[in-house]
C-alpha cells in the first residue's frame, strides 16, 4: 500500500475540523476532465461525513497534458494567500469545460472575491514554490495520475463514486 508523504499539516488546503477521525486528500488537476467528474462526487462525501472529515486538495497539474494547469494551480495558490483557495477551486472546477486562460483566470477570481491581477502572471510567481512542492510531495507519494485520492493516508484505488469512498472512509456504513 502506497502511503501519503507528507502527511496532512498546516501548509495544506483543508476543509473540515483539523481533528477529524477520517481525512480525504485528492492531487487533482483543474484542467483534467476526470478530477471535473469528481468535484460534486468529493463534495457530497464531504457533505456526508461533515463534522467527521477533513478533506485536503494538493496539485497535481498534469502539465504536458493539460497547458493551462499549472496556470490554474497558480492561480488557486494566490487565491488562497487572500484566504479564498476554496472558492477559487469551487469556480475553476465549476460545470461545463475548463475556462483556464489568463482573462478566464481573472473572471474565476472575480467569483471567487480576489483582485483579477493577482491570479495571473507575474503575480503567480510568488506561488511557485507551492505548486512545485505539491508537485514533488505527490511524486513521493506515488502520484501517477489524476484524481489520485488517500483515504486516511494510504492511496484508494477504487472507484470515484460516493457509494465506493463512503464504504473506504467508514467500512461499517458498507451497504
Amino acid at each position: 500500500m502506497i502511503s501519503l508523504d507528507p502527511p496532512v499539516g498546516p501548509y495544506d488546503h483543508v476543509l473540515g475540523p483539523p481533528e477529524a477521525e477520517l481525512t480525504l486528500v485528492e492531487y487533482g488537476d483543474f484542467e483534467c476532465p476526470y478530477c471535473r467528474d469528481a468535484a460534486p462526487v468529493l463534495e457530497e462525501v464531504r457533505d456526508r461525513f461533515e463534522g467527521r472529515l477533513r478533506f485536503a486538495f494538493r496539485h497535481f497539474p498534469l502539465h504536458e497534458v493539460h497547458p493551462h494547469a499549472i496556470a490554474a494551480a497558480l492561480a488557486a495558490e494566490m487565491a488562497g494567500f487572500d484566504g479564498r483557495f476554496w472558492e477559487m477551486h469551487d469556480t475553476l472546477f465549476a460545470p461545463g469545460p475548463p475556462r483556464l486562460r489568463q482573462d478566464d483566470l481573472r473572471e474565476h477570481a472575480v467569483a471567487a472575491g480576489v483582485r483579477p491581477d493577482r491570479v495571473v502572471w507575474p503575480a503567480t510567481r510568488l506561488a511557485e514554490d507551492r505548486v512545485e512542492a505539491g508537485f514533488n510531495a505527490a511524486v513521493r507519494s506515488g502520484v501517477r495520475g489524476t484524481p489520485t485520492l488517500f483515504v486516511n493516508g494510504e492511496q484508494y484505488r477504487g472507484d470515484v463514486t460516493v457509494a465506493a469512498l463512503t464504504a473506504a472512509l467508514d467500512p461499517a456504513l458498507r451497504s
